[in-house]
């Protein structure tokens, strides 16, 4: 059965040295119960594939602060002062993508897509130690796509079958990081009875979805908040 009453039994499997992806951007439609559930196992040596990393105090950035991520696979890592420290003493591996060509990678990776070319990243440190290839006239990047043992996604609704319904723009990584797992956990704020989701409006089919969880009690942080002067 793939609903699981327990963070538990959702995390089942994932060990120390494990490959990761993570769902959401920013604070916007991160798995916040699954992530919460990965720190009080305690698992170590992590490698996390995840737009960025949280802040200090959430979302991936608790991780982060109990040393459980060895490497990460991001585009953006600026809102997060220990993830600056802990790259710069060489504490935490890092290797920086650019958005597009991560979004690509995901993608690519989730449809057996094993590589492709792309102009980003020509001609910066990027591009060290890659193919360049030429086609009409402009030198494109061979990039790896990506995979993970696991993918933690978050949506809005499911149901029994794993079927997802993702909310606006909490969509962002998680449909693909949903195709990309070779199991793929997904938390949900409302399970409803196979047959309640429209399926046109279905954006993840539950056949990419082995195990399914009702979360609570999320916090929806804002990750940086912007006020205009009165």
């Amino acid at each position: 059965m793939k609903v699981q009453l327990e963070v538990e039994r959702a995390l089942d499997g994932i060990d120390d040295g494990a490959t990761i992806m993570v769902g959401g951007f920013g604070l916007v439609g991160i798995p916040e119960t699954l992530i919460a559930g990965l720190r009080e196992r305690g698992v170590k040596d992590l490698t996390v594939i995840s737009n960025n990393c949280g802040v200090d105090d959430f979302g991936l950035g608790i991780l982060l602060e109990n040393r459980q991520i060895r490497k990460m696979v991001s585009s953006y890592v600026g809102e997060n002062r220990e993830f600056e420290r802990q790259f710069l003493s060489g504490e935490l591996e890092v290797e920086l993508v650019p958005q597009g060509t991560l979004a690509e990678r995901v993608r690519a990776g989730g449809a057996g897509i094993p590589a492709f070319y792309t102009p980003a990243g020509v001609g910066t440190p990027v591009a060290e130690g890659k193919e360049v290839r030429v086609f009409d006239g402009k030198p494109y990047l061979l990039e790896r796509s990506l995979t993970a043992d696991f993918a933690l996604v978050k949506a809005l609704r499911g149901d029994w079958s794993g079927n997802l319904v993702y909310n606006k723009t909490a969509r962002n990584f998680n449909p693909m990081m949903a195709a990309a797992g070779r199991v793929t956990i997904a938390e949900v704020e409302e399970l409803v009875d196979v047959g309640e989701l429209e399926a046109d409006r279905v954006h993840t089919p539950g056949v990419y979805v082995q195990r399914i969880l009702r979360g609570s009690g999320y916090e929806k942080r804002i990750e940086r908040k912007t006020f205009r002067a009165a």
